[in-house]
């Protein structure tokens, strides 16, 4: 993980610990080693893992801006745990939710979690539709993380209704992400959001430039979203 922590230091300003570097390792090794019988990433090779992923979820805090302890953050559709888990790793004393609707996935979520000993996380296996409309996780979260799960206007609609008055939405984005962001600017309007900003990220070996999508809640969400499960993507807002 020496290349993982030279990256962190020099593009993010991280010192990556001892300790830090071989939960990465490890993280790395379980992830390889279970996407030969499950379907977790396309992303294999150990140097394009640290970046590709592990990198890319830990731009994330130059927007959060660490110390974050004792905050309540959600990652929705977490996948093999990206953004939240680098995160998570970096930043123990927050409290990590990872939302996840494909039961394999979080099967091996769990698995990872056991095997780095993380405390204070949660692994939801449900939608986020039906999530965001459950008194125990609507609007109760500080940060909430997505990456690469839907369009712009879709994905407001996942997010925002899980995202406390005064906490913030942060929208992992690729090229075209000011396109996605005009295209979904009514939706964002609607369900209580607001864009603060959107931070150009540069990884090294990536050709396109990725953006990290900052909206904060400033209102409430109206009651009747999320819709029921689907509807945000068949008739975006």
């Amino acid at each position: 993980m020496e290349y993982l922590a030279q990256i962190a230091t020099e593009l993010l300003d991280l010192t990556l610990s001892p300790a830090h570097r071989a939960a990465f390792q490890r993280y790395s090794d379980e992830l390889r080693e279970w996407n030969r019988r499950v379907n977790l990433t396309a992303i294999i090779e150990p140097q394009a893992i640290e970046v590709r992923h592990f990198v890319d979820s830990l731009t994330c805090l130059l927007v959060m801006k660490p110390p974050l302890s004792g905050l309540n953050i959600i990652d929705v559709g977490s996948g093999a745990g990206f953004p939240g888990l680098p995160i998570k790793i970096l930043c123990p004393g927050v409290k990590m939710s990872l939302l996840e609707s494909t039961g394999k996935k979080v099967a091996f979520l769990e698995h990872v979690v056991r095997e780095l000993k993380l405390e204070d996380v949660t692994l939801i296996n449900e939608r986020a539709e039906t999530v965001g409309q459950t008194k125990a996780h609507r609007e109760q979260y500080d940060w909430v993380l997505a990456r690469a799960v839907a369009g712009m206007s879709s994905l407001a609609e996942y997010l925002l209704p899980l995202c406390k008055i005064g906490g913030h939405c942060l929208a992992l984005k690729g090229e075209n992400a000011a396109q996605e962001v005009a295209e979904g600017q009514h939706a964002i309007t609607v369900l209580g959001g607001h864009i603060v900003q959107l931070t150009p990220i540069e990884l090294p070996t990536v050709a396109e430039t990725h953006y990290l999508v900052d909206i904060e809640k400033i209102a409430a969400t109206p009651p009747r979203f999320p819709r029921r499960p689907g509807m945000p993507v068949k008739k975006p807002l």
